[in-house]
């Protein structure tokens, strides 16, 4: 087992700096989250990739905002910028439930405590920093800043706000994954003279606001302003779907928005990562532990992940709720075996390590290595989705490289099981290919991810039974799961296992109505399961799902869609999940009187 120093981290306090020998500083990044040296942190990765290009980086995570502020002032101005994210989740998702109350605890903080991070840290973090430190740069990054890059519906505020420029009056903000734009924006900095304004560098996949209009070129989108946004929510839907579609592109045009008397420049992104450039991220020298100064705290996200790999980035699965494709993009980028395999190594040297890998995944488990057969197709291509309404038939869905995987790490001497602990996608698995050697691998794949990778119970996400409801979530129709189950249950026979499937299904999603969860709830009780992983449906920013809530209107048909708003129709949905219980069973036969589905009664309870 490797014996760590405190130089192993990024410094986190002067004291840190100094055993470096540093006397100043580059870059200092604010995060928060608790620093975890990871490859699954985006603080932890985006300073491993500064330091890689030679700078001095440190790292202030979840900085006390309430005080006298001398976590902002500790290790005074770096030389080049202030790096702020609220960490690897949206605050307002980290801080509240669907129902807007306060969570209890907070995942990415020591021992879980719920109070180490303000409300949108973007901001706050922001504002202070560019008061006490006025002429050094923030540059934003991360989910929370990706996400409101342009005019966003705040679900938490129930209003629409304008860029997150805006507010927080930042430099500049990277979306997406950040490593090629934070490297580039390091490397021309160097070369500025001081006081040049970031808005100037024209930077792919970053975001400005400049005074005044700009000067438009031919392909630019203009979309309409904030203002105009404020006043017609179906403009604000007609907006959302360049955007979208934008995200989803490999050659997007410049999006340009006005608010008041400014401009949100968006650049278009860089193209995806190659293998060797994924890699290279994942093999900087991470501990892949948790900073000495949380020593005898239990970080519960580093517990999640701490002996699982992710083997790709990027889902093209294009889930109307979901923010992973707008943030990781939709075209996959896969890591080589080899980096993987060194990733796995180097968690058996970790000193609690028994021998069981808790995932080999990714965004959606079953992606890697998949991609269009013709590339110039995907070049021209702009839909959200390659898998719905249907399996784009450009894109190849061999499993036979993520069997490979599977069994090179399973080989190594120290792993007795490794398990898949992300969900799968099991329309991909369900799918005929006209090649039949693509066919065999999915089989194959099918069987041995059942019988060897399943620890118990297998994750996967049908997410409704309506397939009307399905159809606005882009999701496979619900016959699917039901043939998937078929399989899973036969190949457990066979196998001689008991294992569970875990399903995963929301409330209260547009264009779901009560009478659709009260259907689900029969369907379910037929099937024989007693749900567990169930949600309220939460508008978070920047999905087709939240758009559609919030205006009332689909961004792509612009046609009216009705969504449950009010509190006691999001509880008249949610409550059918719990059919099971006795406790739920009058006010149950109760609303299915009132719908007028007493029909639903005896096939539910009797």
């Amino acid at each position: 087992m490797k014996q760590y120093q405190l130089t192993d981290w990024l410094p986190t306090t002067k004291k840190e700096v100094e055993l470096r020998g540093w006397d100043a500083l580059d870059v200092i990044l604010f995060s928060g989250d608790a620093y975890v040296d990871h490859p699954s942190f985006g603080a932890a990765v985006i300073g491993r990739i500064l330091e890689a290009e030679g700078l001095r980086v440190a790292i202030v995570p979840q900085p006390n905002w309430r005080d006298d502020l001398r976590d902002f002032k500790k290790l005074g101005a770096p030389r080049l910028f202030f790096g702020v994210s609220a960490g690897c989740m949206d605050s307002m998702v980290n801080k509240y439930t669907a129902n807007k109350r306060l969570r209890s605890d907070d995942a990415y903080t020591p021992d879980a405590r719920p109070d180490m991070r303000p409300e949108y840290p973007s901001i706050v973090y922001t504002q202070i920093l560019k008061r006490l430190f006025p002429q050094v740069p923030v540059v934003l990054g991360g989910i929370e800043a990706s996400m409101r890059r342009l005019t966003h519906y705040d679900y938490w505020q129930d209003r629409v706000r304008p860029s997150i420029l805006v507010d927080s009056g930042a430099d500049l903000l990277v979306y997406g994954m950040g490593e090629k734009p934070i490297v580039e924006l390091a490397r021309r900095m160097k070369e500025l003279p001081e006081g040049t304004p970031l808005s100037q560098l024209q930077l792919p996949q970053t975001a400005v606001l400049i005074d005044g209009e700009v000067q438009t070129q031919p392909e630019d989108i203009l979309l309409y302003s904030h203002e105009e946004c404020l006043k017609d929510k179906k403009k604000e839907a007609a907006n959302f779907r360049h955007i979208e579609e934008e995200s989803n592109k490999l050659h997007a045009q410049r999006i340009l928005q006005r608010v008041g008397q400014q401009t949100v420049v968006v650049n278009p992104p860089y193209p995806p990562l190659t293998e060797a450039e994924l890699d290279q991220s994942f093999d900087l020298p991470y501990t892949r532990l948790p900073h000495p100064k949380y020593k005898g705290k239990r970080i519960p996200a580093y517990d999640m992940i701490k002996f699982s790999v992710n083997i790709h980035r990027g889902c093209f699965g294009g889930c109307a709720f979901c923010t992973i494709s707008a943030h990781q993009g939709k075209f996959i980028v896969s890591r080589s075996k080899e980096s993987i395999l060194r990733e796995v190594k180097a968690i058996m040297e970790l000193p609690d390590f028994k021998g069981y890998l808790s995932d080999l995944g990714g965004p959606s488990a079953n992606m890697y290595r998949m991609k269009g057969k013709d590339h110039s197709l995907c070049e021209r291509c702009k839909r959200p989705s390659c898998i719905h309404p249907r399996i784009c038939p450009n894109l190849n869905t061999d499993h036979t490289p993520l069997l490979d995987i599977y069994r090179a790490v399973d080989a190594l001497p120290g792993i007795k099981r490794s398990f898949i602990g992300s969900g799968v996608r099991y329309d991909l698995l369900l799918h005929h290919s006209p090649d039949e050697a693509v066919n065999r691998s999915t089989r194959e794949y099918t069987r041995e991810l059942i019988s060897r990778h399943v620890s118990g119970r297998l994750k996967v996400a049908p997410e409704h039974t309506s397939d009307t409801v399905l159809q606005m979530m882009r999701k496979p129709p619900f016959a699917q799961f039901e043939e998937f189950k078929r399989i899973f249950d036969r190949i457990n026979s066979e196998e001689g296992l008991r294992q569970q499937l875990i399903p995963y299904f929301i409330s209260s999603h547009p264009g779901c109505r009560t009478e659709d969860m009260a259907e689900l709830a029969v369907i379910t009780r037929r099937l024989d399961f007693h749900l567990e992983q169930v949600q309220d449906f939460t508008p978070t920013p920047m999905t087709v799902s939240t758009e559609t809530w919030y205006t009332g209107f689909h961004p792509y048909t612009l046609q009216p869609v009705y969504s449950a708003k009010r509190p006691q129709e999001k509880l008249a949905q949610r409550q059918f999940f719990f059919w099971y219980k006795p406790e739920e069973r009058n006010k149950l036969i109760a609303e299915l009187k009132r719908m007028g589905r007493k029909d639903l009664i005896h096939k539910l309870f009797y």
